[in-house]
Order: structure tokens, then C-alpha cells, then sequence
């Protein structure tokens, strides 16, 4: 079996070249695979995008994002909204599922939105991502102990107890509130709730810094 595997790897060698006669090119020869390639099958693929907004604080700002969302049919993972420590601008954090051209419409998009001051994805960019989670879970005189351990190893911490109860309070990252919650569900989840990721881009960034020329409003929403 081994002579005729070799016996044929040597007749399917192309013959030798005769001297002077022009060298073809192999087939695929001059089409590499690296890194590109991979990165740009990617590009199509659909995955959870991180977006930051800083809009200003004015009714009917969070409503317009909605909309957006809505009539572009985009699946909204998590948004959070708040204010910063900047008088009259609020910011918002979004994650969704998009590729690469749909990140790139929606970021054009938010930008066209009124009020809105300035918009990134920070999905590739390194950063902070926190959630918070309030998880109550059923707990008696029998199980409470196992609950408490559990808590301890996710460096969670309670917040109420109850006599058949206990609130749980966890902050970190999503998959760290997801492996919590999988642990806790054979004990009975009684009421879960979560804010929704907020993010943080690492080093000294000044993206409020943008937002000095920006007229200062009064309590009414106009210019002051």
C-alpha cells in the first residue's frame, strides 16, 4: 500500500521544465491567505456592537433613538441612558447586533438624529464594560448557605433577605451576570432586573472635550 501511494505521487509530479520554456504560474499562485482575508469574511458577519452617544439632555431625545432603531428593524440588546457630569448632555450606551456596513449606516444615522453630539463604536476599541444586576432568588433555612457561597465566588453581594429569600446585587461584565444567574436558576429565580451595559473607553480619552463649544441651556431647554 505504501510503494503504490508513492508510485503515484510520483507520476502525478509535473514533468520537468525544459530549459528556456516559460515557468507557469502553479494554480492559486499569487492569491495569499492571511490575516485580511479572515478579517474581511468577518466584516459580513453579524455581531454584538457596542455603540456610545452623547446627546443632549432634552425631552423627546431617547424617543428619536427608539425610532431609528425601530424603523430599521435593529434588535436592541441593551441601551442605557444617563447624564454626565456635564451640564445638559446625557449619554447613551447601546449594543446590537450589526456587520460592519450596518454598524457604519447606523453610526451615520445617529449622527443625522437632532440633538444628537457625537456617536462611536467602541466594539474593537479597548475599554470598561460594566452591567448591573439585581437578582432575588428563593432561599430557606436549607439552602441559603449554598446561596451564600455562591454569591461569594462571583464576588456578589446581598442586598435584602427574607425569611424564603434573597436579593442579590452583581456588577461586571454580561458573561459574569450570566454565569451567576445559570448557578442560581436550580434554587428558583424569583425576579431578576438589569440596567444595561455602560462603557468606558481605557486611557485618558477626552470626548467631552468636544463638547465645549456647545452653548450652555437653561432648565427650560433654551439657550442661555
Amino acid at each position: 500500500m505504501t510503494i503504490a501511494i508513492e508510485e503515484r505521487s510520483r507520476s502525478a509530479r509535473p514533468a520537468p521544465r525544459e530549459r528556456g520554456a516559460p515557468e507557469r504560474a502553479a494554480h492559486g499562485a499569487g492569491r495569499t491567505t492571511d490575516k485580511r482575508d479572515f478579517q474581511e469574511a468577518s466584516m459580513d458577519r453579524p455581531i454584538l456592537r457596542t455603540f456610545i452617544a452623547y446627546v443632549e439632555d432634552r425631552p423627546g431625545v431617547l424617543n428619536r433613538v427608539a425610532s431609528l432603531f425601530r424603523r430599521r428593524a435593529y434588535n436592541i440588546e441593551s441601551l442605557s441612558v444617563g447624564r454626565t457630569h456635564i451640564a445638559g448632555i446625557s449619554r447613551l450606551t447601546l449594543v446590537l447586533e450589526a456587520d460592519e456596513d450596518g454598524a457604519r449606516r447606523l453610526e451615520a444615522n445617529l449622527y443625522k438624529l437632532v440633538n444628537t453630539l457625537w456617536v462611536r463604536d467602541v466594539t474593537h476599541t479597548a475599554s470598561v464594560a460594566r452591567d448591573l444586576a439585581l437578582i432575588k432568588v428563593k432561599a430557606n433555612a436549607t439552602t441559603r448557605a449554598q446561596v451564600l457561597q455562591l454569591c461569594e465566588v462571583f464576588r456578589a453581594r446581598t442586598v435584602d433577605v427574607s425569611p424564603e429569600a434573597l436579593t442579590i446585587e452583581i456588577t461586571g461584565t454580561g458573561d459574569k451576570i450570566e454565569g451567576l444567574l445559570d448557578v442560581l436558576r436550580p434554587f428558583g429565580i424569583i425576579e431578576m432586573v438589569r440596567t444595561g451595559m455602560i462603557v468606558m473607553t481605557r486611557g485618558a480619552e477626552e470626548a467631552e472635550a468636544r463638547f465645549d463649544s456647545i452653548p450652555a441651556r437653561s432648565a427650560d431647554g433654551g439657550a442661555s
